[in-house]
């Protein structure tokens, strides 16, 4: 495995940096969320550990546990199947229950993980996956303003076009994932820019959270 210096930079490519593209041009008459949204929130239950995201982790996946240690908790309701190549710059290990990708484990393109080393990056897009105040996947970025705080939207060539926000009281450790500027389908409303790096605090009305990242 490499080293966690190393993967927090692959890091930075997954969800942001550099390069040079014409920037798309934004919807027509885009609908905006107000700020300090009150859409009613649905909290993840305490009762079910094996959906919650978290600082720590998703479900029975926690960063710093090794790989073997996730196989034995898991037993043998899961399958692990390894998908390379699953998207630049890194590889995954897909954790599938019931016949469906519950969450992904990553790490670097090129490599491979073993029993033995530690879980650095956790990634779901899985909906029923939600933290303790019930945000996940497919949840809208209104609903998770009203519980985080308002969001940054970002993106950058660098890191094909992949899109994030931030919020302004998330738990740290959780990186969530939007739409992509090269595919057209952004969630946030950018001003017309050629710059490789665009923000904004401003997103449609349909937008919600595709997938989370757990990091170390």
């Amino acid at each position: 495995m490499k080293s966690p210096l190393f993967l927090c930079g692959l890091l930075i490519l997954l969800v942001g940096c550099n390069q040079n593209t014409p920037t798309p041009a934004a919807s027509p008459n885009p609908t905006v969320y107000p700020t300090a949204a009150s859409t009613p929130v649905v909290p993840q239950s305490e009762n079910d550990p094996s959906k919650l995201i978290s600082d720590t982790g998703i479900g029975e996946a926690k960063i710093g546990m090794s790989l073997g240690e996730l196989k034995q908790a898991l037993g043998s309701n899961a399958e692990f199947r390894v998908e390379s190549p699953y998207i630049v710059d890194f590889d995954a290990i897909a954790v599938r229950q019931n016949g469906e990708a519950q969450y992904y484990i990553l790490y670097p393109a090129g490599t491979t993980l073993q029993d033995g080393d530690p879980i650095e990056l956790i990634y779901t897009e899985n909906p029923q996956y939600r933290t303790v105040d019930g945000v996940g996947p497919q949840t809208p970025i209104q609903t998770a303003e009203a519980v985080y705080g308002q969001p940054t939207l970002s993106y950058n060539y660098s890191s094909e076009g992949r899109e994030a926000a931030r919020f302004a009281n998330q738990p740290q450790k959780l990186l969530f994932g939007l739409g992509n500027a090269n595919r057209g389908d952004l969630a946030g409303i950018y001003p017309e820019s050629q710059d490789e790096y665009n923000e904004t605090s401003q997103y449609k009305a349909d937008a919600k959270i595709q997938s989370i990242i757990v990091r170390p």
